[in-house]
């Protein structure tokens, strides 16, 4: 551990009285909704809730992407943001004409790679959904983005995630630890998924992550390993880039967990520089063309630009500028371990299935 990270956990754990008042702020909340003094509100359509315990990447937006992929065959998907770090306010629905100041890089990024999936954002989820409702009456599923502390809204089925490498069992409150949620919310989840395994994540490993973990008789556990695709131009996506030994990237983040892309970088390529942003940085004018000097500096002929997905859908509004840059995106998404994607789709439909049903029964009767 270098001076910085030393230093870093030091003023984190100065903090450790913050943490103890905000602990007591959640478990009072949390007892609030469990004793129904706050009451959750249901709505007469199959949400899925996907979410996780702590601040930083989980993984939470593949995930949504997964279920997409997994669902959209069959149903009528929408999906619902509460679009953090937009510039705007209310309740919104994606279109051709919105960018990622108006509904946030997410949900921007869920719309550019799904135009057939209803994508809103709305900070009051309980006032969205209605709305989401009128506007796209055809929706058989919602799929709940970064819902799971927000407990105004009773999802139906919650999907919980956490990473592999800092599991919520071994984590403290903010702003000592990473945690926003206390531990035991976790026994809401129907579905636990271990995400970011690491390449050769053996069965023991997996034993002994379930053992850690404890799920409980009606949760199921699976666990994620991060695919990455081929760079693609973050114009022209049909202009790809293979990865390979001799080439140095000058590598362009403002996402929260790096760690898993450093590593891969690292493993595929010669070497790399990194131009860090904070979490969800809103791009300026003069921030790239700091990133076009850096590059420039850079003396090898086998050289890109890398950013990830949600860094894209912010830089997008360069698109002149971008023209005669090689600033590729590298995609990713989750692959299930352990064979089990079938076991997670079946355990997702037949929520879906018996949620029909039982709104089938309830209509018969009435």
């Amino acid at each position: 551990m270098n001076l910085a990270n030393i230093t870093f956990q030091s003023i984190r754990f100065l903090l450790l009285p913050f943490a103890l008042i905000y602990a007591v702020i959640i478990r009072f909340r949390n007892w609030m909704y469990d004793k129904k003094i706050i009451e959750s509100v249901s709505f007469n359509i199959p949400m899925i809730c996907v979410g996780n315990l702590s601040v930083g990447g989980t993984g939470k937006s593949p995930m949504i992407e997964y279920l997409i992929r997994l669902l959209h065959s069959e149903y009528q998907l929408a999906v619902l943001s509460r679009g953090y770090k937009r510039k705007t306010k209310g309740y919104i629905l994606a279109s051709e004409t919105t960018g990622a100041l108006e509904i946030g890089d997410e949900p921007m990024q869920f719309y550019s790679k799904f135009p057939q999936v209803s994508v809103a954002v709305g900070e009051n989820r309980v006032e969205a959904v209605p709305q989401l409702l009128h506007d796209r009456p055809q929706t058989e599923v919602i799929l709940l983005d970064d819902a799971f502390q927000h407990r105004t809204i009773n999802p139906g089925f919650s999907i919980l995630l956490t990473d592999v490498n800092n599991l919520y069992t071994n984590d403290f409150y903010l702003p000592t630890g990473d945690l926003r949620d206390e531990i035991r919310s976790s026994k809401r989840a129907d579905i636990i998924i271990a995400t970011k395994c690491k390449p050769g994540f053996t069965d023991e490993h997996r034993q002994k992550i379930t053992r850690e973990l404890k799920p409980l008789a009606h949760q199921q556990l699976f666990f994620s390993t991060i695919e990455y695709g081929i760079p693609q131009h973050i114009l022209q996506k049909q202009q790809t880039y293979h990865l390979h030994k001799n080439l140095e990237v000058l590598l362009v983040t403002g996402i929260a967990n790096i760690e898993p892309l450093k590593r891969y970088i690292l493993d595929n390529t010669y070497t790399y520089e990194r131009m860090s942003f904070g979490d969800h940085h809103i791009f300026t004018i003069d921030d790239l063309q700091e990133i076009k000097k850096r590059f420039e500096k850079i003396s090898s002929n086998q050289k890109i630009i890398l950013t990830t997905e949600k860094d894209a859908v912010r830089l997008m509004k360069f698109q002149t500028e971008l023209e005669n840059l090689p600033l590729y995106v590298l995609p990713i998404q989750h692959e299930i371990l352990f064979g089990e994607e079938k076991k997670l789709k079946e355990a997702v439909v037949l929520f879906i299935k018996n949620f029909s049903r039982k709104k089938e029964a309830l209509t018969t009767e009435n």
